[in-house]
This record gives structure tokens, sequence and C-alpha cells, in this order.
């Protein structure tokens, strides 16, 4: 990837184009993010950029997170996250990436974590269907068929069952940038995009595959 930036997802809304259709999109405030660290392939192994992101008090720094931030003479924020960018070399530490890194007709990847929907049945979960709901049928919502009793003797792996569903990361690639505001930190993405609404994403450029 060329680019990245932390983000907070605000909402989803809708914005008219040019010629006038309407578009969902998400509205996500992006940055300001400060750079903390800027790692090499000589001393590290690899090349990568350090950013941080949100406002927090100043009781809830940890002592490790306090030093790490001083050595960059940085201000401590709430979230930190490394990319492993192309040009890391052109970053320096101190410097602030915002969201005019970003520009109309971008093409984006937003990874998230999603919304968590607690333990869920194999209908809501995997989207199966139900049984007969009338009088006397003893199969409504369950699992069905788990299988022959003699042969196989057991379940098979990769079947799917009830669970926990959601509270995972998510990313929705190739995603469209549609409007970019550089006073409002906003950057506002055509689609959906993983958790609800505070939740922290990463916005990347698409990498071409």
């Amino acid at each position: 990837m060329k680019k990245a930036i932390i983000a907070r997802k605000v909402g989803m809304t809708q914005i008219f184009s040019e010629d006038g259709t309407i578009l969902p999109v998400t509205v996500l405030e992006a940055g300001p993010c400060q750079v903390v660290q800027v790692k090499n392939r000589e001393k590290d192994g690899y090349e990568s950029v350090q950013l941080s992101f949100g406002q927090i008090k100043d009781k809830n720094v940890t002592q490790p997170m306090r030093g790490h931030y001083e050595k960059a003479n940085a201000v401590p924020q709430r979230v930190l996250k490394e990319f492993r960018l192309e040009d890391s070399a052109s970053y320096n530490v101190g410097d602030t990436v915002s969201s005019s890194a970003f520009e109309v007709g971008d093409r984006v990847d937003v990874s998230g974590t999603s919304k968590g929907k607690g333990f869920q049945g194999t209908i809501k979960r995997h989207g199966m269907s139900r049984g007969p709901m009338s009088h006397g049928s003893k199969y409504h919502r369950a699992v069905g068929s788990m299988g022959g009793s003699s042969d196989p003797s057991r379940v098979f792996k990769g079947k799917k069952l009830p669970g926990q569903m959601g509270n995972v990361k998510k990313t929705v690639q190739n995603l469209s940038v549609v409007k970019v505001d550089e006073g409002k930190n906003l950057i506002l993405v055509k689609g959906s995009v993983p958790g609800r609404n505070g939740t922290i994403v990463t916005i990347a450029d698409t990498v071409k595959r």
C-alpha cells in the first residue's frame, strides 16, 4: 500500500452525485494522525510507519506507552497502529497525516471490528432455512440433520452450527471515495464499513491484485 490513515466511523448518510444519483455513504473522521515511529529494513528488518490517533486522558496512558511517545517527542494518543507502506522512508517522526492524503475517486480498503451479535443459531448466523412451523412439527429453527448414525458416526469439520456471531476483524475492499472534507477531517466512502458508530477503523489504498 502507498497511503493509510486511522479513522473513526461517524455513521451513514446519503449524498447526491453530480448527475443527481443518490449515493449511500459512510462518514469517516480520518485523522489527523501523527507519525510516532518510522521503521527501516536495516534496523528493524522491514519498513513501516506507526501512526497515532484519538484523544486520551493523561491518567490513562501506561508508562511503557508514555516512554514510547516521549521518545518521539509526541503527544500520547489513544490508538497506535503500524502500516507497511511502500514509501515509508519519505515519512519523518512528527509528521501529520490528514484526510488530504486521499482524493475523490480513490479506491480504498476499510478494516474494522464488526458488530458483535452474541451467540446465534444457524438461521441468523448462516442464513439457513427453517422447518415447518405447523402444529406437530418437531423441527422449527433447529440445526437439522447432523449426518448418519452408524456411518460416519461423527460430525464433519466445517459444518455450519450455532455459535458466536460478529465481533471479528473484517475488511471491505475496493470502496470508492466520493468526498473529502479537509476542514473537518472527513472522508465519505460509498457503501458500508464494519462496526458500530464510533468504531476505530483503518483506511488504506486498495492493493491491485
